[in-house]
Formats: structure tokens, sequence, C-alpha cells
């Protein structure tokens, strides 16, 4: 067993492997409803459909211009 010392603060502490880490305050979207708009010009319409391989920036659309979120795939 470790015996961790209780004068560290939480980031001085070392971390075990078999912990868990949760990801830092500002690599985390901001907690409540994201609302997104199509990408669509001229369009503006609430876009439920997004788009984005993995870490990379996520396009928007709407139903009616989803097809369009293909080509960042």
């Amino acid at each position: 067993m470790w015996n961790l010392s209780t004068d560290l603060k939480p980031t001085e502490r070392i971390a075990l492997s078999d912990e868990i880490r949760l990801p830092r305050p500002d690599q985390m979207t901001a907690p409540g409803v994201q609302h997104h708009f199509c990408e669509h010009p001229g369009c503006g319409k609430h876009a439920g459909w997004g788009f984005a391989r993995p870490k990379q920036t996520p396009h928007w659309f709407c139903f009616e211009h989803r097809s369009e979120g293909e080509r960042y795939l």
C-alpha cells in the first residue's frame, strides 16, 4: 500500500496507474445545452448533425443540408 502524504496539494500528488484521471476544466465543454447552427451559406437553422474526424473541429448542418457534412468525415 502506498503512503501518500496529505501535506501535498491535489495537483502535486503523484497519480497511481489505477487512478481515474478526469479531464482538466480547460479541456471540457461547458455544461448545458450546446446550440449549433447550420453552416450552409444563408441557412442558419438549428443544426443537429455534426461531422468531424477525431480531434478535428466539428462542422454542423441542419436536416436539409446534412449531406454536405459527409465531406468532413
